[in-house]
């Protein structure tokens, strides 16, 4: 007696077949929602599995990246195992002969899919944008949207200090905290602290870079940041370890940081992306001012790598990640450095550096998935789990990049006062 296969399961692998018969998925399988695996059973590093009948249809219908993403959120399919390996998927899209998803979108065999059965509702969507591009009411509306989300959860899966930045590895085995306390020994000795020195750290997160350089360097330390979450916990801690003299965190903007010549090192880790390459200017001038001649500031941020964006159409990253952010290319930004005053003394790619870190935040999260969902819902899980994932594979394939720029003020007759090695960095 013949097998009979269902309609929708058999439109749904003819339609596998038809798309994927030139380039194989190697690390990716699909799984109905019937159980039924494709393209075989041989086990592969993450199943994408589908909830229904309209799944793959989701998928594809709208024609990007940020599409793909969207129906994820939805829970129209899930990942099972390894989700920096399922982005296979989205490659394999990308580089088929006839293009992106915007070509699938009217082909004629999606349509012939089943739709999906009920409403659409992705979840974290951002309630409207107030105000121009990059104005100070917009930008605090923008950093809350992303960091405003819960102490709680952040807590739940980065390293004990809650910094939420590169990482430095000196061996892929090192654990995430001990990579953290490496980057931030790291920028202190890069930035070449001295007791009672005046630092300004621009976008200080919960404050773990500004109390491992009070306690270990013993400066004095003033953090801003836009995040009210962020202020409140990073002025705790600060008093918590007995700092609250010599860590100050308020809750400004960096342009309304009012004292010329006031600092002796300026710091801003994972900050200059919020700041839009239209203000990259103002942004390193308004640095220069608050420092003194001979001091320096180190830009530590996401960059364009050397390889331009493999998935094109709108940003699932501006939607639900960091709405208004931009990651310019290093000579731009270098380029607003000096037109601003500074000289560039030195610039450092760790890029690989950024891609374990991500890794170690997607394991800790996954593995306190059913914790994160007593702080945020699973879409915002989600959100979470895809971004960081992705984030790994653009670092590891040089989509993208992350540089610390050591920039110089230079004092009277153009000295820096800087050493002639870097010795004392790594001794």
């Amino acid at each position: 007696m013949a097998i009979t296969i269902e309609p929708a399961t058999e439109s749904t692998l003819g339609f596998l077949n038809k798309l994927f018969a030139q380039a194989p998925l190697e690390h990716v399988s699909i799984q109905l929602w019937n159980g039924t695996l494709w393209p075989d059973d041989r086990p592969r590093a993450a199943t994408l599995v589908l909830k229904h009948p309209g799944a793959l249809r989701e998928m594809l219908a709208d024609g990007t990246a940020k599409g793909l993403g969207e129906a994820y959120l939805r829970d129209d399919f899930d990942v099972v195992g390894d989700i920096e390996k399922a982005l296979e998927l989205a490659e394999a899209l990308e580089h088929r002969p006839d293009g992106w998803l915007t070509t699938l979108a009217n082909y004629y065999f999606l349509k012939l899919l089943p739709s999906r059965p009920s409403e659409r509702h992705d979840g974290r969507e951002l309630s409207g944008r107030n105000g121009s591009t990059h104005s100070l009411a917009r930008d605090r509306q923008m950093v809350s949207f992303h960091y405003d989300v819960s102490n709680d959860f952040y807590r739940l899966w980065l390293d004990e200090r809650m910094v939420y930045s590169c990482a430095y590895f000196e061996s892929p085995t090192d654990d995430l905290g001990t990579a953290q306390a490496a980057k931030l020994r790291h920028i202190c000795r890069k930035l070449r602290l001295k007791p009672g020195q005046q630092l300004l750290d621009i976008g200080c997160g919960w404050g773990g870079l500004a109390i491992f350089a009070a306690r270990n360097f013993g400066v004095k330390v003033t953090g801003v940041t836009l995040s009210h979450n962020q202020a409140a916990l990073a002025a705790e801690r600060a008093r918590e370890a007995g700092l609250e003299h010599a860590v100050r965190i308020e809750l400004r903007d960096y342009r309304e940081v009012h004292k010329a010549g006031g600092f002796d090192a300026i710091v801003s880790v994972g900050m200059s992306e919020h700041v839009g390459r239209a203000h990259l200017e103002e942004y390193f001038a308004r640095a220069w001012n608050l420092l003194r001649p001979g001091g320096v500031f180190l830009n530590h941020a996401i960059g364009e790598g050397l390889k331009e964006d493999r998935f094109k159409g709108p940003s699932f990253i501006d939607e639900y990640v960091f709405p208004d952010g931009d990651i310019p290319p290093i000579p731009l930004v270098l380029g607003a450095a000096e037109a601003a005053g500074f000289e560039v003394r030195d610039v450092e790619n760790l890029r690989e550096h950024y891609a374990l870190t991500c890794r170690h935040w997607v394991r800790r999260l996954e593995a306190a998935h059913d914790r994160a969902l007593d702080f945020v819902d699973e879409p915002t899980y989600r959100v979470w789990r895809l971004y960081m994932a992705g984030s790994a594979h653009g670092f590891d394939h040089g989509d993208i990049a992350i540089y610390q720029a050591l920039l110089a003020k230079p004092g009277p007759g153009g000295h820096a006062g800087l050493p002639l090695t870097r010795r004392d960095w790594y001794a």
